[in-house]
């Protein structure tokens, strides 16, 4: 399958948040405003691209962004250096052809110019199978949980070290 990973722009945002949206609960529900912020803030947010047709998007914050997110201030809290996947959006007609691994790859390469350690949580309540199969198949460990909504979410928060070769 041809893909092409691309700097995210602002006139990609209206279809990032229709991509988002329909992927709930496995991520966040987010306005165009947090969108807009992200575009802003996030050191990493790109759009994937299958026939011109958005299809997917990654968005990954170092420490000392203006984010307030809780499980993003617990890796703050443990981690001097590391890349946050804030979240991870692949349209789910195109799950399964390793689209995430190649964004995640391409995640790596950016995340070398400053640190070894690439973060993110996934759900465990509400429980998030393919994430967390995904995570652990491409090397991801648990390196603590959290309950985040007032307990209606836990999370597994996760670390994963870029293998040099």
């Amino acid at each position: 399958m041809k893909f092409s990973i691309i700097n995210t722009k602002n006139e990609h945002l209206d279809d990032i948040l229709l991509l988002n949206e329909s992927s709930l609960p496995a991520v966040s529900s987010v306005n165009i405003d947090e969108m807009k912020k992200f575009l802003k803030i996030a050191d990493y947010f790109k759009t994937l691209l299958i026939n011109k047709s958005i299809s997917g998007f990654l968005i990954a914050l170092h420490p000392g962004s203006d984010y307030q997110s809780l499980n993003y201030k617990w890796f703050e809290k443990q981690y001097e250096s590391f890349l946050y996947i804030d979240r991870i959006v692949i349209a789910s007609k195109y799950r399964g052809y390793g689209i995430g691994k190649a964004f995640y790859k391409d995640l790596e390469k950016f995340a070398l110019n400053e640190t070894d350690t690439i973060t993110c949580e996934v759900n465990i309540k509400p429980k998030n199978t393919g994430s967390m199969l995904f995570h652990k198949k491409y090397g991801f460990c648990q390196v603590g949980t959290q309950y985040t909504e007032n307990r209606k979410k836990e999370v597994s928060l996760m670390e994963y070290k870029i293998k040099l070769v």
